[in-house]
């Protein structure tokens, strides 16, 4: 028995460091490919989006705690790819890893659910997991720099406003495009294929035209999100925001189309105000059409059970009504037989 106890607790102990490998290794990935499109501010190497905050956010909620040494892990092979291991770098490092973890508890608080089938789940991701728990990253990351003097005092908020923005965007963009493809297999197949094809041949079309084009034409992109939301919901709007948030980041490092002839300052503010923007839009559209839908489903389930018990109590009182009235007309109906005998 104790030989049975040790093996299932090594298998376990096994799955649990596949699993912070796996997370780890994720994390890395995603960092390096962050790395790829990067901006310097003030001497600080930003970017715009980070995914491996959303990557991050997205472990804990798919997973729990558990994963959080992946998390820790995969952030320390990140900074030693670009820079030796210093007293700023741990900071740095305590930093990633807290503002995930924070991000986990404060949704978990509220009843957050993986889904976004509720408008609540979508405003909790927006103001919970992005816009508060991020505050400890870019606080954390920005107040090392200036107090082992790599960054200048003055410099200061100019380099926490992108680093925060760019952990933000992770949270926003990353996050639930993760928790649809986590539960893709769970999704209903839609009878509307060919007119998701027709979204995807659009948007592919419509979105490297728009995001790369002299004239500033990235408004074109909102009515795609829209029609993506109406139509296939919390995976299309992602999907779809996704791909204008990559389009748009490309641009914005090689500064052409609607971010030419522009200062880091400006395209930093115009990126992060189109993407944010477009993240907002097609997170809350989606989760209040996903609400309207559960909800009607609800009212015609509910509506269909009592059309069900009415006609079942209607059955019932149509018997008892019938009963004496049957047995008295067989009464008189044998009585008349007999009279008419006689």
């Amino acid at each position: 028995m104790a030989d049975v106890v040790g093996t299932d607790d090594l298998r376990r102990g096994g799955g649990y460091a596949l699993q912070v490998t796996a997370v780890a290794a994720c994390y890395f990935a995603a960092g390096r490919l962050g790395l790829m499109r990067q901006l310097v501010v003030d001497g600080a190497v930003v970017t715009p989006v980070w995914p491996p905050t959303g990557l991050a956010v997205a472990c804990l909620l798919l997973f729990g705690m558990r994963s959080w040494p992946g998390i820790a892990l995969g952030a320390l092979l990140v900074v030693m790819s670009i820079s030796p291991i210093q007293p700023a770098v741990i900071g740095t490092l305590v930093g990633n890893t807290a503002a995930p973890v924070c991000a986990y508890y404060l949704l978990c608080r509220v009843g957050f659910r993986t889904d976004l089938a509720r408008l609540r789940d979508g405003f909790a991701l927006v103001f919970l997991g992005a816009l508060t728990a991020m505050l400890v990253s870019a606080t954390a990351g920005a107040g090392l720099l200036v107090l082992t003097g790599k960054l200048a005092t003055d410099g200061f908020w100019l380099v926490w406003s992108t680093w925060y923005v760019g952990d933000a965007m992770g949270v926003l963009i990353v996050t639930p495009v993760l928790l649809v493809l986590w539960r893709v297999h769970r999704l209903p197949r839609t009878p509307r294929w060919k007119e998701a094809v027709g979204l995807a041949v659009v948007a592919g079309s419509v979105i490297p035209f728009a995001t790369r084009s002299d004239v500033s034409l990235l408004f074109l992109v909102y009515p795609l999100v829209i029609w993506a939301a109406l139509r296939f919901q919390l995976a299309g709007s992602m999907l779809c925001a996704a791909l204008a948030s990559v389009m748009a980041t490309v641009a914005a490092t090689d500064q052409i189309g609607p971010f030419e002839r522009m200062s880091r300052i400006e395209v930093m503010v115009k990126l992060q105000a189109f993407n944010g923007a477009m993240a907002l839009t097609a997170l809350l559209l989606s989760a209040v059409i996903t609400e309207q839908l559960h909800t009607r489903r609800s009212v015609e389930q509910a509506c269909r059970e009592l059309v069900e018990v009415l006609e079942h109590l209607t059955a019932g009182e149509s018997v008892q009504g019938r009963s004496p009235l049957d047995t008295g007309d067989r009464g008189s109906r044998e009585g008349r037989d007999q009279s008419h005998s006689g």
